[in-house]
């Protein structure tokens, strides 16, 4: 683990953002810069972190963290289903198969929690029993195990807006998707739940929930894209300090970037109307901290980084594209 120090030593070095011309056409979303050209998408995971479906702050390492992470997901999940990569010639950059997003996200949950209008826990305290179509039994608690996971798809929202979480039916009607695709999705995100589930409880951790993004490659084949089970994408809690937690009402100890959602929520006042708060250093130190916390507890590997410029390694190790 790194140390607070060189985490914070970090902090100027944070990629904010990129401009590669030579990789072609550029999409930025809230975290990842996009180049597309002959085929291939040459993704940038840059340190921006986004809550409340707004860009925050950046935070040190955190792409590197997040590719790094995605890449280990990726490779245990291939055997479920195919996925986008081609290679990762940076700690921050994968080059990937072009494709056609679809218009969804597949939402899965374990638990029922979360502080956002689109999280299930929310809906349920205003008195919404059926969630995306998933009838809830009455009686639930925050934090609760629900008897087993439920889909809860999402609407991609465009630049600027807020996803919405809606049902099977609502989805087959806004979208082009196909009731055959639908259904192909809804089983594929379930399993590969199921597998981050395992892996996650060998390292002692419990997935709460998660979300899956799928592209179609030019020959019809439906294919895992963007990252998987992420702390940007997943809610992770510590298994060994679960039930003691949940039966004293008390929150659940996280990985994942619910630390600045709920300190932006509860000393901001923050929930992702009117301007985005200063955020600390001694804050943005622990969010990164926890991120790579999330990586080592994950993976089972030791976090590698170097204090210094992401951008000139980036562009090093692009140099045959640039």
């Amino acid at each position: 683990m790194l140390s607070p120090e060189e985490i914070s030593a970090q902090i100027p070095f944070c990629l904010d953002g990129t401009d590669f011309p030579t990789l072609g056409k550029k999409y930025a979303g809230k975290v990842r810069d996009n180049y597309t050209k002959d085929g291939k998408r040459f993704i940038i995971v840059t340190d921006r972190l986004s809550a409340f479906d707004r860009i925050i702050t950046l935070i040190p390492f955190k792409g590197q963290v997040l590719n790094q992470i995605a890449r280990f997901w990726f490779d245990q999940t291939k055997d479920i289903m195919g996925n986008h990569v081609i290679e990762f010639p940076d700690e921050n950059v994968v080059i990937a198969k072009e494709c056609t997003p679809l218009p969804i996200e597949m939402v899965v949950r374990g638990y029922i929690t979360g502080v956002t209008t689109t999280s299930a826990w929310y809906n349920y305290e205003k008195g919404v029993r059926n969630f995306c179509g998933n009838i809830l039994p009455e009686g639930l608690k925050k934090n609760q195990k629900l008897a087993a996971p439920i889909l809860t798809p999402s609407t991609k929202a465009l630049k600027g807006g807020h996803d919405e979480s809606v049902s099977r039916e609502e989805i087959l009607e806004r979208t082009n998707l196909t009731a055959g695709q639908y259904d192909e999705i809804a089983e594929k995100s379930l399993k590969l739940y199921a597998r981050g589930v395992d892996i996650c409880a060998k390292q002692g951790i419990i997935l709460v929930d998660t979300k899956y993004e799928f592209g179609l490659l030019p020959e019809g084949e439906i294919v895992l894209i963007d990252e998987i089970h992420t702390p940007d994408s997943s809610r992770f809690w510590f298994a060994d300090e679960y039930e003691k937690r949940f039966n004293a009402d008390m929150e659940q100890k996280k990985i994942d970037k619910e630390y600045l959602r709920e300190w932006l929520a509860n000393e901001k006042g923050f929930v992702g109307e009117g301007d985005v708060p200063s955020i600390p250093d001694e804050i943005r130190v622990e969010t990164a901290r926890r991120y790579i916390e999330a990586y080592e507890l994950i993976t089972g590997a030791s976090f590698k980084a170097q204090v210094g410029s992401v951008m000139d390694r980036i562009q090093k190790n692009l140099q045959i594209y640039l």
